[in-house]
């Protein structure tokens, strides 16, 4: 990637009220997934993904993963039970998409990573990490972008191995396109106080994993995906690395190209492209498509109307700005970005590719439902975070997550 592009994942996200703790329903689905599978009935295509969904569909839903968060953070009790009663819905329709994959077998694992690695040498450590991440995202609408950013650029230099965290001259973080990556304060806050509760226990890598999903779990106060843990750190770190980092620029087969070197495939393409729904890219990113060369040359890809609002906030080829890479809601995690794509409201030329390959067209148009949006972008964030880990006697646990052997 040339220095002076934006990476494709350069998010911000929204400030949420915090309402009372409920229970989790996602929670559930790993434990659910250890039923014996033989037992299921294979599913039929009139059956559309689950009965779940097709209720939902029917019109006995509350817009699960939409709802207001007005109406779902109010204190009344019909705004709790309506709030609950969806997330009982969503966590059905999700575990139904997880057990459809895992029947066909497309749920892979790493002999390495389980979801239950420190229940014995730091139980305290789900906590911790979500109580700082939703206390800092609570003060910083920003975070959860850029901690979604963060665990991506790892995961595509050389792995989820927290290498992207490493201070030196010549490290990851401060190659072109990391240079306006942030977020690296909250994992050092998560390590500071993991540290005290478990000393010498948990991988920066793993804490890198999992505050990226409460990060972004946080609008919901559910987890939208489960982490599997026991990554170890990676002690290389060199900014000549991250030439492996998808491009804004690129068109639909370089993006594809950069995802099958990482072992991800077309629908992780798709799935994981769904983060740009929140967040902001850089002007820089964009002008290319709004001044070709002149005022007048357009990218073709582009609607003239979205167009117009582009350079609202990109005003000339050399504007320092940036722009909402989700005009409609740029502070909602949700499914708006795939009808964006359809309408020529991409924001990212790397955004627009998506609509001009049939196969990958199609997806977009499936993935406009919030429901299968949410269970396809869970189970290519966790297959993202399998990429290249260390596990087992490789790597280290650092005890600083900026500085090797500490």
């Amino acid at each position: 990637m040339a220095a002076p592009s934006r990476p494709l994942m350069t998010l911000s996200s929204p400030n949420t009220p915090e309402p009372a703790e409920r229970l989790n329903p996602f929670l559930l689905l790993p434990l659910s997934l250890s039923l014996s599978l033989s037992v299921l009935p294979p599913p039929r295509p009139q059956d559309h993904c689950c009965p779940v969904e097709s209720r939902l569909r029917g019109g006995e839903r509350e817009e699960a993963g939409q709802v207001e968060m007005g109406a779902r953070w109010r204190g009344d009790a019909a705004g709790g039970a309506a709030a609950a009663t969806a997330w009982w819905w969503v966590a059905a329709v999700v575990l139904c998409h997880l057990l459809s994959s895992a029947r066909a077998g497309l749920l892979e694992t790493n002999p390495g990573l389980a979801y239950n690695f420190y229940q014995k040498s730091c139980p305290s450590l789900d906590s911790i990490v979500r109580q700082v991440t939703w206390a800092q995202v609570a003060s910083n609408p920003a975070l959860p972008a850029r901690l979604l950013r963060l665990h991506f650029h790892d995961c595509f230099v050389q792995g989820c191995d927290a290498s992207i965290l490493l201070d030196n001259a010549q490290s990851e973080k401060t190659a072109g396109p990391n240079l306006s990556v942030g977020g690296y304060e909250v994992i050092d806050a998560i390590k500071t106080q993991v540290e005290q509760a478990c000393p010498g226990v948990v991988s920066c890598a793993d804490i890198l994993a999992m505050a990226a999903r409460d990060a972004v779990s946080y609008q919901f106060k559910a987890s939208l995906w489960q982490v599997e843990t026991g990554r170890r750190d990676g002690p290389v770190s060199l900014a000549s690395n991250t030439g492996t980092l998808p491009s804004p620029f690129a068109g639909f087969n370089g993006i594809l190209q950069s995802f099958a070197a990482r072992g991800l495939n077309l629908t992780d393409l798709v799935a994981l492209s769904g983060a740009h729904t929140i967040g902001v890219a850089s002007c820089s990113s964009v002008t290319p498509r709004l001044f070709n060369g002149n005022a007048t040359q357009v990218d073709p890809l582009l609607s003239a109307a979205y167009a117009k609002t582009l350079m609202g906030s990109c005003p000339n080829a050399t504007a320092p700005g940036t722009v909402s890479l989700d005009g409609g809601t740029p502070f909602k995690f949700d499914s708006s970005y795939y009808t964006n794509v359809l309408n020529k409201q991409g924001t990212l030329a790397s955004d627009a590719a998506l609509a001009q390959n049939a196969a990958a067209a199609q997806m977009v148009q499936d993935l406009t439902n919030p429901i299968k949006f949410y269970a396809a972008f869970s189970m290519s964030m966790k297959k993202m975070g399998r990429v290249d880990v260390l596990t087992g006697t490789k790597g280290e646990i650092r005890k600083q997550c900026r500085k090797v052997g500490s």
